[in-house]
């Protein structure tokens, strides 16, 4: 195997849509949602769209895990197999809401033949797409292993991830509620604005409409920026691609800004957000 490529990897969760992704090649692993007697790997047995209309409709709800340590090691093993490399990054969801991370590095422990770098994103969606783009580019220029990581690292320390939710009931009901949990209890017209926050779900402030939940998003993320351009941005919804058009908009109107992308959610993460939700992930420029 040549040492002198690096494989960029990510897992499902990070949902980076075509026009984002370009030429690169960036090797994924799926999460799995389990409904009932069910499994599916996360975009690859069930399309958003199909999941979500179930998910609306469904009594019984379904549950989310991360890729085994097995699944890693043969998953490892076959990147480094068909990428021609011994050499591997990879940049993951948030271990603040996943165990993701921890069986990556477990499958890392067996796999000493290989030299595997692995990244707690602290984020997930476009804030974790993001992240492993930045990574994906510099190798694919040429960059050393030690420049990969810190491409990562540096858009990771810039990130951020804002959305607005219809209700906090699938987050709660999914066990990934974090520090929104204090949201809960209050007026049930009321549509929470939350972040991640220290790899967590955290609360940012509760209105009355989703209408200004968004326009008060918005606001955060240009106090966010302090004056500074945005780098790259993304839209994120839950089976809400109408609003994200909306907000997608605005957010070209407001921060003068031409390519602004537009992620689905992937099902795993929709399974917790809920459908309706509509987010942003941005990092400003340097």
């Amino acid at each position: 195997m040549s040492s002198s490529k690096i494989a960029v990897v990510t897992d499902s969760t990070a949902y980076i849509p075509a026009e984002a992704l370009g030429d690169l090649n960036i090797p994924i692993i799926p999460l799995w949602i389990i409904w009932g007697d069910e499994r599916f790997r996360d975009g690859v047995d069930i399309d958003p769209p199909t999941y979500y209309r179930r998910l609306r409709a469904s009594k019984a709800f379904p549950t989310t895990s991360q890729p085994s340590a097995g699944e890693f090691v043969e998953f490892f093993r076959r990147v480094a197999t068909e990428s021609d490399t011994d050499t591997i990054v990879g940049a993951y969801i948030s271990s603040g809401i996943s165990g993701t991370v921890a069986s990556a590095e477990m499958a890392k422990a067996q796999l000493p033949e290989l030299n595997i770098t692995i990244i707690d994103s602290l984020f997930t969606s476009m804030g974790q797409g993001f992240i492993i783009l930045a990574a994906a580019r510099v190798a694919a220029a040429g960059g050393s292993l030690e420049e990969v990581i810190a491409a990562a690292e540096e858009t990771r320390d810039r990130m951020n991830v804002l959305f607005a939710v219809d209700t906090l009931e699938y987050l709660h009901r999914g066990g990934r509620i974090g520090g929104a949990k204090r949201l809960l209890g209050t007026a049930l017209n009321m549509k929470p604005l939350l972040h991640l926050y220290d790899g967590r779900i955290d609360a940012l402030a509760q209105v009355r409409t989703k209408r200004k939940a968004v326009a008060q998003m918005l606001e955060v993320a240009e106090e966010r920026l302090g004056g500074r351009r945005m780098a790259e941005v993304s839209i994120l919804d839950v089976d809400n691609p109408k609003e994200g058009e909306i907000v997608a908009k605005q957010v070209r109107e407001r921060f003068g800004i031409s390519t602004v992308y537009h992620a689905m959610v992937s099902p795993v993460i929709g399974t917790h957000a809920g459908p309706g939700t509509v987010g942003i992930a941005f990092y400003a420029s340097d």
